[in-house]
């Protein structure tokens, strides 16, 4: 028997809602279910070990914890979209109880994505779906950062801060900062510099082998976000480096890979 976990946003009360509707009718497809808020994900990750799938119910923000409670096994994920824009996602939620039938039943393929890896000096390598940002605090006061890649210096930036994404992030934070859209299977990496006061300010795509290394210069608030939901402060001195990184997050997909750009126009443009 299957084991599938379903992971809902917990603000969201039709998610909930749906999430009790399928953990009752998975077992008549010969699946056991688990449920759990995806704001607890100490507790998520603790029952994710031996779980063959993982259902996000949500939007974009949902599937990243999911992420990172899937870190450790490469768990698949499929995601229902209760939220806005809903890029990660794979199904509506009139299309759930059917989607979920066809992948239990073995159909569709492995989307593979990269994942970044990032080092804070004392701490446990923290991972990343979206992107990693290093810069201001709350006190909206521009900061120094040098930016290293591969051991050379690239620039030292005056700048609210740095972003470094993946492919899948690079439809997020780092869009909205002006850099481009990499193909979602891509393994490069976006950096982009956000509001940079007299400097340089062109993204750059770098390769997926590349090392970087952003260290803070700063008598001011600072941090280092991951994902936007993790955050660290950050102190004058710091330093973070950020490199592709050896777990992957895998979806589970019954659209084409060609779906991206089919879509790619409607969930940018607001109507």
């Amino acid at each position: 028997m299957k084991t599938v976990g379903i992971l809902y946003h917990p603000k969201i009360a039709s998610a909930g809602a749906l999430a009790e509707e399928l953990a009752a009718y998975l077992p008549t497809l010969g699946a056991s279910a688990w449920l759990c808020s995806a704001w607890e994900e100490e507790e998520a990750k603790a029952q994710t070990e031996g779980t063959d799938l993982l259902v996000s119910i949500g939007g974009d923000g949902t599937i990243l914890r999911a992420a990172r409670a899937a870190l450790s096994w490469s768990v698949p994920i499929v995601g229902v979209n209760l939220g806005r824009l809903g890029f990660m996602t794979e199904l509506g939620p009139a299309e759930a109880r059917e989607g979920l039938a066809r992948y239990l039943a073995d159909e569709g393929w492995v989307d593979e994505r990269a994942m970044l890896e990032v080092q804070l000096a004392g701490k446990e390598p923290l991972y990343a779906l979206n992107d990693v940002f290093v810069g201001r605090g709350a006190i909206p006061r521009v900061v120094d950062i040098d930016v290293t890649i591969d051991g050379a210096l690239l620039a030292t930036y005056r700048t609210d801060g740095m972003i470094v994404a993946t492919a899948t992030g690079s439809t997020g934070y780092s869009l909205a900062a002006g850099g481009p859209i990499l193909y979602p299977q891509s393994k490069d990496m976006v950096l982009q510099c956000v509001c940079p006061h007299l400097a340089f300010s062109n993204a750059l795509v770098l390769a997926s082998t590349t090392v970087v290394d952003l260290k803070l210069h700063t008598t001011h608030q600072a941090m280092l976000s991951i994902d936007g939901q993790v955050n660290h402060e950050l102190k004058d001195g710091d330093s973070v480096r950020v490199r592709t990184g050896a777990h992957v997050t895998r979806f589970l997909r019954s659209q084409p890979p060609t779906h991206f750009y089919d879509t790619l126009m409607n969930r940018l443009v607001r109507k």
